[in-house]
C-alpha cells in the first residue's frame, strides 16, 4: 500500500492505500487550541449516568442502565489473520465489541442515544417532570410520555445511526423518523418500523438523505434534528467511550503509555463516531495511543480529506461511485466539523476493498465466534497494515452487527468463507 506518492491515483482507481499523518504537532498542543475539552466529555458522561435507572427500566437487558460493550483479549483472531495474511502482528489483539452493545447494537448508540437524552432533558426540566437529583426513571412514566410524544426527532441515515436515534426516541415516546439512504439495508428500515419509527426512504446517497431529513425538521419548530454531519453532542457522546475503554484497559491490567502504546483501529463513514472517539482518546491517553481510520475503497471521503488537507471534499471528485457493503461507512462526503476537531489528532487512515470486509467477518468468526457486520469487522485490518511493537496492544473496534439476522450473517459467512478458501 502507497503512504504518500500517487496516492489520490491508486484512490481514484480504487485500490487500496494507507496514509499516515506525519509531521503532526503533540496531541496536548492539538488539545489546547479546540473549542472543546475534557470537560464536555465529563459532562455527557454524567448525562449518560443520570439516565441510567430510566434505561435500566425500560431497557432491562442493560442489567443497571449503563450502555456499554466488553473490552475482549482475541489471541485466536491474532493467529488467524496472521496466517490469512501471511504477516506477524507484534504486540496483542483485542477488540471493543461495540458490536454488542445493547439497545442499538452498534456503535451509534454511543452518540446517537446521547443526543435524544440530551433533548429529552431539556424538554423534562422545561416542563418540571425532573430536577436536579431526581431518579430519572419517572421519564418512563404515561406522563412523561405524553409530553414527549407532542415532539419529534428526526435523522438522516445508512442504518445504525437511524436505528439507535429511533430505538430511544420511540422508548421516550418520541414521535421519531428515520430518513434512510438507498444504502440502508431493508433488514434495518423492517426493525425500525416494528418499534414504530416512521422510516422514510430516498433513491440517493447518504448525504442527500441528511439533508432531506434536515429540510423537513428544519420547517417544524417541535421537531429536533439530529445531525450526523454537524452535531457537537453526537461528538461529545462518541468521546465517553474513552472513559469506559480506560477502565476497561486497567481492569485488564493493561499499561498505556509510551513505552507501551495503545493502537486503535476505528471504521470511519462520515466520521462522527472515530472522529468523537479519537478525540477521547486523544484527551485520556495523549500520544501514547494512535489512532487510524478505515474505509472503503469506494467510499473514501475523511481518508481523500486528510490527504488533500480540506474538507471540501466528495468521492466523485476521484471518479468514485461510493457504493458498499459496509453501509454503515457509504458515505461520500466527509463532516467538516469531524474533519476540523481530529485533522491533527488522528495518526492516519487506510482503506479495503469489499472482498477484503468479508474475508475478516469470516476469519472473526471462526476463530472467535463473534459476529460483526462487514463495515465492522474492517477494524480487524488494522494491525495487519499498521504494525506496531511487541508492547503494542491493538484494538479494533468492532463498530455494529448484534442485530443482523442470522440468515443474512449466514451468507456473509459464506462469501468470507469462499474468498479465504475455505
Amino acid at each position: 500500500m502507497p503512504e504518500h506518492s500517487g496516492i489520490l491515483e491508486e484512490m481514484a482507481e480504487g485500490k487500496a492505500v494507507f496514509w499516515k499523518n506525519g509531521g503532526k504537532p503533540p496531541a496536548r498542543e492539538v488539545l489546547g487550541r479546540l473549542p472543546i475539552g475534557m470537560a464536555d466529555v465529563l459532562e455527557a458522561e454524567a448525562r449518560l449516568n443520570r439516565f441510567a435507572p430510566f434505561i435500566r427500566s425500560v431497557f432491562p437487558e442493560t442489567g443497571e442502565g449503563l450502555i456499554e460493550s466488553p473490552l475482549v483479549f482475541v489471541p485466536a483472531a491474532k493467529a488467524a489473520l496472521e496466517k490469512a495474511y501471511g504477516k506477524p502482528i507484534p504486540g496483542s489483539l483485542w477488540v471493543k465489541a461495540d458490536s454488542e452493545l445493547p439497545v442499538a447494537g452498534s456503535i451509534k448508540a454511543r452518540g446517537g442515544i446521547h443526543e435524544v437524552l440530551k433533548v429529552a432533558e431539556r424538554i423534562a426540566l422545561e416542563a418540571g417532570l425532573v430536577q436536579e437529583g431526581s431518579d430519572y426513571s419517572c421519564l418512563a412514566l404515561p406522563k412523561a410520555r405524553e409530553v414527549f410524544s407532542r415532539k419529534e426527532i428526526a435523522v438522516g441515515s445508512t442504518g445504525n445511526l437511524g436505528m439507535s436515534i429511533g430505538i430511544m426516541a420511540s422508548a421516550l415516546g418520541f414521535r421519531a423518523t428515520v430518513t434512510m439512504s438507498r444504502d440502508a439495508k431493508a433488514w434495518k428500515k423492517a426493525l425500525l418500523r416494528a418499534r414504530g419509527v416512521t422510516v422514510v426512504e430516498v433513491e440517493s446517497d447518504y448525504s442527500e438523505a441528511v439533508a432531506e431529513g434536515r429540510r423537513k425538521c428544519e420547517a417544524d419548530p417541535d421537531c429536533h434534528f439530529v445531525d450526523d454531519e454537524r452535531s457537537i453532542d453526537l461528538f461529545m457522546g462518541y468521546a465517553v467511550a474513552a472513559l469506559r475503554l480506560k477502565r476497561q484497559l486497567e481492569e485488564a491490567g493493561v499499561t498505556v503509555d509510551e513505552s507501551h502504546p495503545l493502537s486503535v483501529t476505528l471504521p470511519c463513514g462520515v466520521g462522527g463516531a472515530p472522529g468523537g472517539i479519537t478525540f477521547g482518546l486523544k484527551s485520556v491517553f495523549g500520544d501514547a495511543v494512535k489512532c487510524w481510520f478505515v474505509e472503503p475503497v469506494q467510499a473514501c471521503c475523511m481518508t481523500l480529506a486528510l490527504v488533500r488537507g480540506t474538507p471540501e471534499v466528495s468521492v466523485k471528485d476521484l471518479g468514485l461511485h461510493g457504493l458498499t457493503e459496509a453501509d454503515g461507512l457509504a458515505v461520500g462526503v466527509p463532516s467538516a466539523l469531524v474533519w476540523g476537531l481530529v485533522k491533527d489528532l488522528v495518526d492516519g487512515a487506510f482503506t479495503l476493498e469489499d472482498d477484503e470486509l468479508f474475508r475478516l467477518l469470516a476469519i472473526l468468526w471462526d476463530s472467535e465466534r463473534r459476529k460483526a457486520e462487514p463495515s465492522a469487522a474492517s477494524a480487524l485490518m488494522g494491525p495487519i497494515v499498521t504494525g506496531g511493537t511487541p508492547q503494542t496492544n491493538h484494538v479494533a473496534w468492532l463498530t455494529g452487527g448484534l442485530f443482523l439476522p442470522e440468515g443474512i450473517f449466514e451468507q456473509m459467512l459464506s462469501r468470507g468463507r469462499e474468498l479465504l478458501g475455505k
